[in-house]
């Protein structure tokens, strides 16, 4: 059993990442042979061109990675059916303590944003807590600033994007 963690994202979200990915990777000779032009430039101390150029090489290395990895890991299709349990790709109606509710699609953020829907994550201490809940149950999490907060899971339903 692996630690990785699994990822629900819809077909199109998949899609337009696996795009994204191929993208970059398609636009590697580009940034080396800006690179290389730069280098050719003379004094490497005082060109601000080249290290820039190597600053958006650094980037854009880090979210092949990023994409690589979420892509390998990630688990593509509709969201659930089941209702009334929060889990990946459910649309859940939640209350605070404070009495205040709202709705928010458990999920990647890599899904985007669906209207006026936020998303969160899973991993998150507001996802993990909600994660396997039931309608009617409530848990706690912990904040930033350590204190905690009570939430109530009022529905979970499945996203219809």
């Amino acid at each position: 059993m692996t630690d990785t963690q699994v990822t629900w994202l819809t077909q199109e979200a998949y899609d337009r990442l696996k795009h994204e990915l191929d993208e970059l990777i398609a636009n590697r000779p580009v940034i080396a042979a800006e690179i290389n032009a730069r280098r050719e430039e003379g004094d490497l101390k005082e060109n601000g061109g080249y290290h820039a150029a190597r600053e958006e090489q650094g980037q854009q290395e880090a979210r092949i990675r990023q994409l690589q990895e979420l892509l390998r890991t990630a688990q593509v299709g509709t969201a659930p059916t089941d209702s009334d349990v929060a889990a990946p790709g459910m649309v859940l109606t939640i209350r605070y303590d404070d009495e205040d509710t709202e709705q928010v699609l458990l999920g990647s953020r890599e899904e985007g944003s669906h209207g006026d829907l936020q998303v969160i994550s899973p991993n998150s201490p507001l996802g993990a807590a909600l994660l396997g809940a039931r309608v009617g149950e409530t848990r706690e999490y912990q904040l930033p600033d350590g204190g905690s907060m009570k939430v109530s899971l009022v529905s979970a339903e499945p996203f219809r994007g």
